[in-house]
């Protein structure tokens, strides 16, 4: 059946328009009536959808549309709209008479009569995609004109078999072929012949089909056969299909950078063999001063002992000398040894707080006088599987830095503590499995240490010390033993605040063995407690620490009274102060010990002394608090303990 066409002029009565419309070629421009039938088609409506104007009059607007769209009543609901809140515009998928899609922008406005009626609509519709693919087209050719007059990179492109199709003027000024010379010629004719004859170029191309970007460095070949270095990018270049089409080059001259790092690893190999031959001076002065005073003594003992007249107590006072000095030049052997790698790493179990208290008169001594020492040692059994002189190398390293970092005075902490550490933390320690760690911390107070010296103190020879102060190898040392047994070494430090440098090493279990220890304490009549022993001079003090962990105790210490009222403010688990009388810094043990009454009410306090009551005594100060007397016996000092009821002291 024939369909009637509609009657423009009963749509729109304003002369002339026809003419305006036929005009706008380039503009698709749509007139329709109030039920939707299209009354005019203009020249660049049918430019822009195929449809010619006898085709598209009296046909509905729906068949502009995507039959979606029309099955969903799109085309109804924009002539709805636009009668509703006047000019209306949407974006749609419509169709071309030769079925191919097209995104438009459709702008519909009412066409009213003299009464106000609506009459019809007025549409403009546009190709969005036509639009933008000028845009990029103009967008392409902005592009090419600054790629061209790149001068500092060669950029150019590749087709699928590695020629080369465009070269812009960076790419002639660092190879040196102009356009005409290397367009369609392989890009393997800038490699080395060696690179060429193991396949480079063409694995670089596979690389890059394959992963769509690779990168690479190394030497290169200009056209006049001199070489540079070069950073290289390959991209590969696919279509909306995802067919490869060929490869984008960029290729960046970084000559001047590769000599440049070649000449400072040769300076900073001449320099590491400088501060090798440097360290290894100090290392062989240090050797010889030790092992001379071990001579002096077996050579002043031998001597002595024989002379005619000497008795059998100084003969053996000379033999022990003798015997104590071969001892030790036997552990500094070994320490040189193992210092040179000469002698394998033992490994054993340890309770890693004895090593510490065995070790700790050899560290009170490297701290000096004007230093505190104070030692917070974990509570429940700490085992680690270490090797015990790397691990008291690390501890003596460790505690002469934080010595040199308070040469005015200062107090250094030694910690330990058990911690876990999981899987994130661990994977950001360098890759340490995650579980329970054995925490030692050594702590000083000194002026902390700058950022950007801070993440190099870890490397071999660096050092901030002045030329003849130290050689830059102990932290290196340090983070080198706790690596090997399967550990971390972190340092945090804050300008002002001081430092805290941090071995982490995986704890074991206790054995029943380790565990019978504390056992072994119980049975001597005192149970677990803390005591924080007060005692200036390093041997009297280490003998006070073995004894009072012999009889159950966890120890703190400290080396004057100033220093032992700052453990007791840190420390609210103390539970006996054992403190000599007489002490250096102006504070005696009496002093001490009322200070200590009156932070901690509870806390059980015994002196110690070598002078006579009567001497120490004079003011009756002495009857507030019991007295032992130097020397003593460990069952005295148990007794004593006993008497003045002391965590654990009975039975």
């Amino acid at each position: 059946m024939e369909t009637k066409k509609p009657d423009a002029d009963s749509v729109l009565a304003t002369g002339g328009f026809d003419a305006v419309m036929d005009a706008l070629d380039d503009i698709a421009v749509s007139l329709v009536d109030a039920a939707g039938l299209v009354v005019r088609w203009n020249a660049g409506a049918e430019r822009l959808t195929g449809y010619p104007a006898p085709a598209m009059l009296g046909a509905p607007l729906a068949r502009l549309f995507t039959p979606d769209a029309g099955a969903s009543g799109q085309p109804e609901a924009v002539l709805e709209a636009a009668r509703t809140i006047g000019r209306h515009a949407a974006e749609f998928w419509c169709l071309r008479q030769d079925g191919t899609r097209f995104l438009a922008t459709i702008i519909i406005a009412p066409l009213r009569s003299g009464d106000g009626a609506i009459t019809g609509f007025a549409l403009v519709i546009r190709d969005l995609l036509s639009r933008d693919a000028a845009r990029l087209q103009a967008s392409d050719r902005q592009f090419r004109l600054l790629v061209q007059g790149v001068v500092d990179y060669a950029i150019f492109m590749l087709d699928v078999d590695g020629r080369v199709t465009t070269w812009n003027a960076g790419a002639q000024r660092i190879k040196g072929y102009a356009p005409d010379e290397i367009i369609g010629r392989h890009f393997s004719i800038f490699y080395l012949e060696e690179d060429r004859a193991r396949g480079l170029p063409q694995s670089l191309l596979e690389r890059a089909a394959r992963e769509g970007k690779v990168g690479a460095e190394g030497w290169r070949r200009r056209k006049d056969g001199t070489r540079f270095y070069a950073n290289v990018v390959l991209d590969a270049i696919r279509g909306v299909d995802g067919r490869l089409l060929g490869y984008a080059k960029v290729t960046r001259d970084i000559t001047e950078r590769k000599e440049a790092e070649e000449r400072l690893a040769l300076t900073r190999t001449a320099f590491a063999q400088a501060q090798k031959m440097e360290a290894l001076g100090q290392l062989t002065g240090g050797v010889a001063h030790d092992f001379n005073n071990l001579l002096t003594v077996v050579l002043n003992n031998a001597d002595l002992l024989s002379a005619p007249d000497i008795d059998w107590r100084g003969r053996a006072r000379f033999i022990e000398g003798i015997r104590r000095a071969a001892m030790r030049g036997a552990v500094l052997t070994r320490q040189l040894l193992a210092f040179a790698r000469r002698q394998p790493l033992n490994p054993k179990r340890h309770r890693v707080n004895a090593l510490i208290g065995a070790f700790e008169a050899v560290l009170r001594r490297a701290c000096g006088e004007v230093r505190e020492l104070t030692l917070d040692l974990a509570d429940e059994p700490a085992v680690a599987e270490i090797d015990e002189s790397q691990f008291e190398g690390a501890l003596l390293n460790l505690v002469v830095n934080a010595r040199d970092a308070v040469p005015e005075g200062g107090s250094i902490t030694l910690r330990t503590r058990l911690e876990p550490i999981d899987e994130l933390r661990a994977a950001a320690m360098e890759g340490i499995a995650p579980g329970r760690y054995l925490a030692v911390d050594v702590e000083d107070t000194g002026s902390g240490i700058p950022p950007e010296v801070l993440s190099h103190v870890f490397e071999p020879f660096y050092t901030t010390k002045e030329p003849g102060k130290g050689s830059g190898l102990g932290l290196s040392q340090v983070f080198g033993f706790t690596k090997q047994s399967g550990g971390h070494a972190e340092i945090r430090s804050e300008l002002g605040r001081g430092t805290v440098v941090t071995l982490y090493l995986p704890a074991l279990e206790p054995t029943e063995a380790e565990g019978a220890v504390e056992e072994a304490h119980a049975s001597r009549g005192l149970a677990r407690g803390t005591a924080l022993i007060v005692e200036d001079d390093p041997d009297v003090l280490e003998s006070a620490v073995e004894s009072m962990r012999s009889l159950g105790f966890e120890v703190l210490t400290a080396a004057s009274g100033v220093a032992a009222l700052d453990v007791l403010r840190r420390h609210d688990d103390v539970d006996l102060l054992f403190s000599d009388v007489v002490m250096p810094k102006g504070m005696s043990g009496i002093d001490l010990a009322r200070e200590a009454r009156r932070l901690r009410p509870t806390v059980k306090v015994l002196l110690a002394s070598g002078y006579p009551r009567a001497v120490l005594d004079g003011d009756g100060a002495l009857k507030e608090f019991a007295l032992i007397a130097k020397p003593y016996r460990l069952e005295e000092l148990a007794e004593r303990l006993r008497g003045i009821g002391a965590v654990g002291a009975g039975d």
